[in-house]
């Protein structure tokens, strides 16, 4: 089944103390802000983690844990040292379909041609489409039980 060989792969942070963005409330004209509706703050937004990992049918690959800012360079080192780690521990081999969204850093060219000739197929999705990457559901319940 092409599915079982698809291996999907992504980074996120993941915040310990709630999110580092906005946060939308739904509340009625002229209605006062209810407490309950309030998020507290953590000063210079620390507490959180950046990781990188990667999926398939069969379960989970590596998790790396970064530090500082992801760059199209550390991008590169984090897949060389472990998308066919992850690929043959989890089963599909050599014979894997790559996925990853269309962050810069992933159609970097140095990138680009390191997945021409290490990743068997490379599996092409629309920009802005996150919903077509599960691992986006992991990361999100990471989060919710952290």
């Amino acid at each position: 089944m092409y599915w079982n060989n698809v291996l999907f792969a992504d980074e996120s942070k993941i915040n310990i103390f709630g999110s580092d963005g906005r946060i939308m409330v739904w509340r009625r004209k002229n209605e006062e802000l209810n407490p309950k509706n309030l998020v507290g703050r953590v000063k210079y937004g620390c507490g959180g983690a950046l990781v990188w990992g990667c999926m398939s049918a069969s379960g989970l690959g590596n998790l790396v844990f970064i530090d500082g800012i992801m760059n199209r360079a550390l991008y590169l080192n984090i897949l060389r040292d472990n998308l066919k780690l992850s690929a043959q521990n989890l089963g599909i081999g050599n014979n894997f379909v790559f996925h990853q969204d269309n962050d810069p850093k992933h159609t970097a060219l140095n990138v680009r041609l390191w997945c021409l000739y290490n990743c068997p197929q490379n599996l092409k999705t629309p920009p802005q489409s996150p919903d077509l990457n599960p691992i986006e559901h992991i990361w999100r319940e990471l989060e919710v039980r952290i």
